[in-house]
């Protein structure tokens, strides 16, 4: 199979779909692959690497979603719907439910588009999800102690606190994959955390995962209003496979908030668990609503592209070499990626955003 690799054009998006290491490995299976000039710079790998294993450069976009399949990392962008055709199997992230002009367009396109935050297995994982959520929930920690200090706008709260001040208080809204890691790493600072979830098995695990380090809460209203009230970070961990993110935080409940206290919306690219939340990105990251900081890059893991690019490729290059193998026969003999087809012959096929979009055609 031919397979294209575009250079990232999101705003600061350093990662790229395939490494030297993974092309060597499609190489070897006498798979073709186009590279684009400089994909690979943002994440350390050279135009040459991609040479010495096997694939070939390529100058244009246009030669790149030429090919039967294109891997890359995030969503097609506007500039990108026109090179987007029938005969083209897409594999990336594509987050459609809340994102209904790029929905429209791989539906005009015609395209094979398969998502990588819906392939699951038959336990419920998200196997090309979780090493991306692993590296956006730390982040969300490292960035939200960051836009609080006070040069950043931020209370000037210091999450560790010292001997004899109290420490920061971090109230994360989930306890899935993002919200642990979030929970790890504020712990780690030494800050107060909170998580609330409403799968009180889930509560249970995380309860022998941290012990009294933090605190658990069955996530209500009640509950959620006053643990934000008195927070100073709030992480939105929120995910439902596929579906927009459900609204948990109201605007009159941000404005009750700490005065500059911060809000990571970790949940935005499935269009934020936070009322006051809008799309940001890594050049303009940060702004004020409310008296708070609100911060909403949807490709967080871009900032950290060296290790995220290798992370995000070990996860994906088992599914890669499927379709590339055995192109959409894959799809019949693997259920997990098979859950991954989101629209294909101008129709969509997934679920749940087939319910985001009731007007749109659909399987």
């Amino acid at each position: 199979m031919k397979i294209g690799v575009p250079k990232e054009i999101k705003d600061r998006e350093f990662r790229v779909g395939l490494s030297p290491a993974a092309v060597m490995t499609l190489t070897a299976r006498s798979h073709q692959v186009f590279v684009e000039t400089k994909a690979g710079i943002g994440s350390g790998f050279s135009d040459q690497e991609y040479i010495q294993a096997g694939a070939q450069i390529v100058e244009t976009p246009k030669e790149v979603y030429a090919q039967e399949m294109v891997v890359k990392v995030k969503e097609p962008l506007p500039a990108e719907y026109s090179l987007l055709h029938s005969q083209l199997i897409l594999f990336t992230y594509l987050h459609l439910a809340a994102d209904r002009q790029l929905t429209e367009a791989l539906i005009k396109s015609g395209a094979t588009c398969i998502a990588y935050e819906t392939v699951q297995l038959d336990n419920g994982q998200l196997p090309l999800l979780v090493p991306m959520s692993i590296i956006a929930g730390r982040l969300s920690v490292q960035f939200g102690a960051h836009y609080l200090t006070k040069q950043q706008g931020g209370s000037g709260v210091l999450l560790g606190g010292i001997p004899g001040v109290k420490s920061g208080h971090v109230v994360v809204l989930g306890g899935g994959v993002v919200g642990t890691e979030a929970a790890r790493m504020a712990i780690g600072l030494g800050a107060r955390v909170t998580i609330l979830d409403v799968n009180l098995n889930r509560l249970g695990e995380l309860e022998a995962l941290f012990g009294s380090r933090v605190e658990l809460l069955y996530s209500n209203a009640s509950n959620i209003a006053t643990a934000v009230m008195s927070a100073d970070l709030v992480i939105g961990a929120v995910l439902i496979t596929g579906k927009r993110a459900p609204t948990l935080v109201k605007r009159e409940l941000v404005q009750k908030m700490r005065s500059h206290s911060v809000i990571v919306d970790v949940a935005v690219d499935q269009g934020g668990c936070i009322e006051t939340v809008h799309t940001t990105s890594h050049s303009a990251p940060v702004y004020e609503e409310e008296g708070v900081l609100h911060y909403g890059v949807p490709n967080m893991p871009g900032a950290v592209p060296w290790t995220a690019t290798q992370a995000l490729v070990n996860a994906t290059l088992s599914y890669t070499c499927a379709l590339a193998d055995l192109g959409l026969e894959a799809l019949q003999r693997d259920r997990a990626l098979a859950k991954g087809l989101n629209v294909q012959d101008g129709k969509i096929v997934y679920a749940a955003v087939a319910e985001a979009f009731p007007d749109l055609p659909r399987v």
